[in-house]
């Protein structure tokens, strides 16, 4: 891999409950154990809600790119992400659905975009064969 861009962040405190910064200081967030999995559901954000923003970003990113080469009009366009964390037989997996909502283009061309993004899209590659990641699109 030639490595474009590389994100460093440390985390203190008990992991799930204390706080998490980026080495650049844009980043400094208070993390929080939600109530579903045993925490008191404090102020602070989690890993699940961190991790949903970011496919989120990337994935409207990679469909920008998408749409640009298809020569396609996504303005408007958005990517709600929702991540699931939950039991397996041997320990905790997480899995992800995203909804994609492209105003204005057909279903088709909707999903043709959106098929093509996840492909490409950097958080898909790095989950595909690892979690479930349920797509979905709208038009509206």
């Amino acid at each position: 891999m030639n490595v474009l861009y590389t994100a460093e962040a440390t985390v203190t405190g008990e992991g799930r409950k204390g706080r998490g910064a980026t080495s650049d200081g844009r980043l400094d967030v208070e993390l929080s154990v939600p109530k579903g999995v045993g925490g008191d559901d404090g102020p602070g954000t989690n890993p699940e809600q961190l991790f949903a923003v970011g496919y989120a970003s990337c994935f409207h990113g990679a469909l920008k790119k998408s749409a640009r080469e298809a020569k396609v009009n996504i303005d408007g366009s958005t990517v709600d992400a929702k991540v699931s964390l939950g039991k397996v037989d041997d320990g905790m997996s997480l899995a992800v659905e995203l909804h994609v909502n492209i105003p204005g283009v057909s279903e088709e061309e909707a999903g043709k975009l959106v098929e093509a993004a996840h492909s490409f899209c950097p958080y898909s590659r790095a989950t595909r064969g690892n979690i479930e990641v349920a797509l979905s699109t709208s038009t509206s």
